[in-house]
């Protein structure tokens, strides 16, 4: 799991409303774990993503440990999932390691 550094955020369920929800750019919120081997394979996917997107795409992290109740109310049951927020609503739903170019496929569009 990504660890906030960089330019991936690092969100807690105190922070969501106002990171993701209330956010002025679409927002690739992975939901995962410490002691999750795919979310750890994913975290350089997800740091380029914020790289390469920056200004346009936002990419935060939630740990499901430290903060259970975001997860819990999108019903989130596998990790690592990733969804994507556009004006504050989930567009899409990823579960699951992801390559990059599935990710860009499907995020690419939400990005006017």
């Amino acid at each position: 799991m990504t660890t906030g550094t960089g330019h991936v955020l690092t969100v807690s369920d105190a922070t969501f409303e106002r990171r993701v929800i209330g956010a002025g750019t679409p927002v690739l919120v992975e939901f995962g774990a410490a002691w999750c081997p795919p979310c750890r394979a994913l975290a350089p996917i997800l740091e380029q993503l914020s790289q390469e997107f920056q200004g346009r795409l936002t990419v935060a992290t939630v740990d499901t440990d430290e903060s259970p109740r975001a997860a819990a109310s999108l019903g989130i049951m596998g990790l690592p999932t990733l969804v994507l927020y556009k004006d504050g609503a989930p567009v899409e739903r990823f579960i699951g390691f992801q390559p990059k170019a599935k990710l860009l496929a499907k995020i690419t569009p939400h990005l006017a």
